[in-house]
């Protein structure tokens, strides 16, 4: 592990069609497309752990990505989950879920823990943290934090994101006067209330977009108990500069993801892919580093 704890989270996003120039080519033989482009997606997100996992905590799995694939996209998504934990990263599997409480626990069986069936036990990722669409209320991200506290995982609740379309729903202000993420934001702090640990932090996190920078006094006052995960640094535009106030508990009180701009440095610098992903994966985790000192 590197010298000093990191507060960084690699973005595993593999696009088929932008993959480094180091990446295995596809075999002849590959029994399809979509065997050939996990070939290549695979050795990509291995090649992409190994140059940075000294300056992350943990990768966050895009699921989008995996599921393109079909069938070979869920036993790329299992291998990349076991690299990133072999080189002793937390593994957060992004696929912002959310349905009614059959579905959503159907969902968390399948990013955490499994489930028990007749046949025997399925097993399910195993992710560490898995992201949760809250839009349709506390009994649909229930499921998700039953599961994951069994299996002494965590949640992190979108309550505001870093897109520039999150205005039109999450900055509408309600009758009482609080926006929609405010409100979001307290189901997340009455979540994870019960599981508060020595650290201060609870079980239950919020996903907070790091391009609003602004609105992070806020939702701290809202959730003190929360780990924040901060996407949006680099390509969107996010800086870690502006984001001490997710650290206010402490140092793991903010997770800053960061994807483009660490898998893509090479395409700005002219440098080796591997080289440039950790000269910028380092660069943000000093500059982290210095924001939560």
């Amino acid at each position: 592990m590197a010298e000093r704890e990191s507060q960084i989270v690699l973005g595993l996003d593999p696009d088929p069609r932008a993959l480094w120039p180091v990446s295995a080519p596809a075999t002849a033989d590959a029994a399809s497309p979509a065997d050939a482009a996990g070939q290549a997606m695979l050795a990509h997100c291995r090649a992409l752990i190994d140059a940075t996992a000294q300056a992350c905590v943990a990768v966050k799995l895009q699921l989008a990505r995996f599921e393109l694939l079909g069938a070979v996209g869920r036993t790329l998504l299992g291998e990349a989950a076991a690299h990133a934990r072999n080189a002793g990263l937390l593994v957060i599997a992004d696929g912002k879920r959310g349905d009614i409480d059959v579905t959503a626990r159907a969902y968390a069986g399948a990013l955490l823990g499994g489930m028990q069936t007749p046949f025997g036990t399925i097993d399910g990722l195993g992710a560490d943290l898995v992201t949760v669409n809250p839009l349709m209320g506390r009994d649909s991200l229930a499921p998700f934090v039953t599961a994951a506290r069994e299996a002494g995982a965590g949640v992190l609740v979108l309550v505001r994101t870093s897109n520039p379309g999150a205005e039109d729903v999450e900055d509408l202000q309600l009758a009482g006067g609080e926006a929609v993420w405010e409100r979001l934001a307290a189901i997340v702090d009455e979540l994870g209330a019960p599981a508060v640990g020595d650290s201060g932090l609870s079980d239950v996190g919020a996903v907070i977009g790091a391009t609003v920078p602004g609105h992070l006094a806020r939702a701290r006052e809202l959730m003190a108990s929360a780990t924040f995960l901060l996407p949006g640094v680099g390509a969107q535009g996010g800086r870690v500069e502006d984001l001490a106030p997710a650290f206010a508990p402490g140092r793991a009180g903010g997770l800053i993801a960061a994807s483009r701009s660490i898998a893509e440095a090479y395409l700005a610098t002219g440098a080796q892919p591997a080289a440039a992903a950790r000269a910028e994966a380092e660069r943000l985790r000093e500059a982290a580093w210095a924001l939560s000192s």
